[in-house]
């Protein structure tokens, strides 16, 4: 029988409850050991972790450093507006997603509901402008023109506008000093994206879901250098949000100044004279299109010749940059990006490319120089220039004998550069190289002028232009063959033949493609700042310096100054005599070449200039007018598509340029003290430690800085003083203004 213990209990169970009461020891040890690790051990870590999931930030946007020009006139600044915004977090929890508060919005703001709708709804594929582009968890602007008694409106009934917003905000100003906007060198500010914050998540400049960007021009280049860092201000609430303290906070950085080499004085003179020549461009008659030059876009460079400086860039169409300001709305954007818009967005100084004309003849003369050929050999200025079957013709079909290089740059003598040209090309086997590489000293002289590539300058998107030598024709032969040789026909259209032939060749050297080239004509692309460089460094004697617009960066209190030196990039491949020769010859350009009719009377042995005319002919489109000049100080660009002659449609406009920079008045005399800049601008504008700007008063009319004469000839100066610039009269018998009849399948490229 077996023996059970008193307490009816078997040593199975005994055993089973000594095990149970270990198991619940040890877990009460476990959790005894938890709670000293995390009360005593990492209690103050856990405290501080604690209390910080009950501190609420608060971000304080940086001021945005100013743009200011040469001077300290501020270009783009900042001020106070009263800023209409939307919660789309806050929008999205309401039933009808917030259309209700939209549309009551608009009706205080006098604005259409589906404005209103279109600025809060996100940027995408399918999206069209306007939408937002910024973070949906950041305020969304409506109005940044909202008047006190609109924002008032809406303080007031809070409870009926859930999510909507109406505080003072510092926004973009873009100034207009004068009437001159600057509009593609200043650029715009667009919001941060989501994916813009995670790339800068980790760099020295992270960027804060309220940031506003740079998207264009100076806005962008410097944007790390302008935006400054935002201030964080950091409250202690309870658990019913209640602030209860306020923690440790930064203050915000203000950002950094950009003072830049334009002088706004001097760019809207640029913009004012070449709206005028365009305009002015479209009065006159095509006789090869039967129709008044169409004028669409141009150009305008001002540039300290012995710095790379630029003082003024001016790009046409333009328009104010201050349509970004507060949401651009669907009406403008379409006005700057339509089919129907001539893309005013486009900085036509950096990005617009075409064929250079006869500009380009100062690299065909070094590269002839450096092929070996004579300065003063006599080359044939003959009426034409025959190869093959094909007839390339001097303008108006002029017959000067031989003549000298420099007098080829002086008359624009297009066949003494055809003959130089065709030699070379036949010295390096023709169309079928001999073995080994060819001398290609025209092609290779375009490279070592710094063609065929960016300058450098301190915007974005600079576009490269073209060198159309060997390997370039063989890489665009590849890309093109195929379509080539679908649609060319040997017995077709102007534009089938060519396509027939550059089927068969298109990757070879062709005689005519370097006959076309010596004259900027062809395949050859390049944009006006590559020209404002080449000619900048004939001016100052042979160095290309890098273009520069910023000039200084300098803290908002003004006491760090950092300066932007100039930089040389490379000397041009020509020999100090060659330099002086084409310096005599361009000077000859405005006393008795090309451009002597619309420089007449100019005080040209006090303020000597120098100059090449360019009229490019472009394949179904009017010719593009070109005219490069300098002074001692300043290389002036000028280039027009679709207007005619280089000095015919643009003579009147670099001249008035000039007269405004030196104070030259219609009879030829000078006054400095009229004059805009003399000299080039050497110090910079002082910044005080308040922020202030120690810049002159700008005044609102335009006259009080510069004077031109009008259409008419009757002075327009405000201020009763002799007129500083002035528009030379045409002679209508002169060579410029008469157009002669050509053959369109001649490719014959004009002067």
């Amino acid at each position: 029988m077996t023996n059970i213990p008193e307490t009816g209990r078997t040593p199975r169970v005994q055993i089973r409850l000594v095990v149970i009461q270990i198991l619940v020891l040890s877990l009460l040890g476990t959790l005894g050991g938890r709670l000293w690790y995390l009360q005593i051990r990492e209690g103050s870590a856990y405290q501080k972790e604690a209390s910080g999931n009950h501190v609420q930030q608060v971000v304080d946007p940086a001021v945005r450093g100013s743009i200011l020009d040469a001077r300290g006139v501020p270009l783009a600044d900042n001020e106070t507006r009263l800023v209409v915004s939307a919660s789309r977090t806050d929008l999205l929890k309401q039933k009808d997603d917030g259309k209700a508060v939209l549309t009551k919005l608009a009706g205080v703001l006098g604005m259409k509901p589906e404005d209103v709708m279109q600025k809060v709804r996100l940027c995408d594929a399918k999206t069209p402008q306007p939408c937002w582009n910024g973070s949906p968890y950041q305020p969304i602007p409506i109005t940044d023109e909202a008047t006190a008694k609109q924002a008032l409106q809406i303080r007031e009934r809070s409870e009926d506008f859930p999510g909507i917003t109406a505080e003072p905000e510092a926004v973009r100003r873009y100034a207009s000093p004068g009437k001159s906007n600057t509009a593609q060198v200043l650029g715009y500010l667009s919001p941060v994206t989501d994916d813009e914050i995670q790339q800068a998540k980790d760099t020295s400049s992270p960027y804060l879901r309220s940031d506003q960007v740079g998207r264009s021009g100076l806005e962008r280049e410097y944007d790390k250098e302008l935006r400054g860092k935002a201030g964080v201000t950091r409250y202690e609430v309870d658990n019913l949000g209640r602030v209860i303290g306020k923690a440790k906070s930064d203050a915000a950085q203000p950002g950094s100044n950009l003072v830049t080499s334009i002088d706004s004085r001097v760019q809207r003179v640029a913009e004012y004279e070449l709206d005028t020549a365009m305009k002015a461009a479209r009065q006159q008659y095509d006789s090869i299109t039967h129709e008044n030059y169409k004028a669409d876009s141009g150009a305008v460079i001002v540039m300290e010749a012995k710095t790379g400086r630029i003082v003024a860039m001016a790009s046409a169409p333009t328009y104010d940059p201050n349509v970004w300001v507060g949401g651009i709305s669907a009406k403008d954007y379409k006005a700057l990006t339509g089919k129907d818009s001539d893309y005013p967005l486009l900085n036509r100084a950096i990005q617009g490319q075409a064929a250079p004309g006869s500009t380009f003849k100062v690299v065909s003369t070094a590269a002839a120089v450096n092929a070996g050929y004579a300065w003063d050999g006599g080359y044939p200025c003959t009426s034409s220039y025959s190869v093959g079957g094909q007839v390339f013709k001097n303008f108006e079909g002029e017959n000067f004998g031989d003549i000298s290089l420099g007098r080829a740059l002086e008359v624009s003598c297009d066949t003494v550069f055809y003959g130089l040209a065709d030699r070379e090309w036949k010295k390096d086997g023709g169309i079928n190289p001999k073995p080994g590489e060819p001398k290609d000293y025209f092609f290779k002289t375009a490279h070592q002028f710094g063609l065929g590539k960016e300058t450098g300058i301190d915007l974005p998107n600079e576009v490269t232009g073209r060198v159309p030598d060997r390997q370039w024709k063989i890489d665009y032969w590849k890309a093109n063959k195929d379509a080539w040789c679908k649609s060319g026909k040997k017995d077709g259209t102007y534009v089938e033949k060519i396509e027939y032939e550059n089927c068969l060749e298109g990757n070879k050297m062709r005689e005519g493609d370097e006959i076309n080239y010596s004259i900027g004509q062809g395949d050859t692309l390049v944009t006006p700042i590559q020209e404002a460089m080449i000619y900048g460094a004939v001016a100052n004697g042979g160095t290309e310096y890098q273009p520069t617009i910023g000039k200084a960066i300098v803290s908002a209190d003004g006491k760090t100054v950092q300066e932007i030196k100039p930089k040389v990039v490379r000397k041009l491949p020509v020999t100090q005599a060659t330099l002086k020769g084409m310096d005599e010859a361009f000077a000859g350009v405005i006393t008795r070449g090309t451009a002597a009719w619309k420089f007449g009377g100019w005080p040209q042995d006090k303020i000597a200039l120098h100059g090449k005319t360019g009229t490019a002919e472009v394949y179904g489109k009017q010719t593009t007018s070109w005219l490069a000049t300098y002074s001692k100080d300043y290389t002036v660009i000028m280039t027009i598509s679709q207007a005619g002659t280089g000095s015919g449609a643009s003579g009147e406009a670099v001249r008035n340029i000039y007269s405004a920079l030196y104070g030259v008045a219609a009879d030829g005399s000078i006054d400095k003290n009229k004059a805009l800049l003399y000299t080039p601008q050497k110090g910079l504008p002082k910044v005080r430690t308040d922020g202030t700007i120690d810049s002159p008063k700008v005044s609102k009319d335009p006259a009080k800085d510069f004077q031109v004469f009008s259409k008419q000839g009757d002075k327009s100066t405000g201020d009763g003083q002799t007129p500083a610039a002035t528009t030379a009269s045409p002679s209508t018998g002169n060579r410029n203004t008469r157009r002669r009849a050509r053959k369109r399948g001649s490719r014959r490229m004009l002067t």
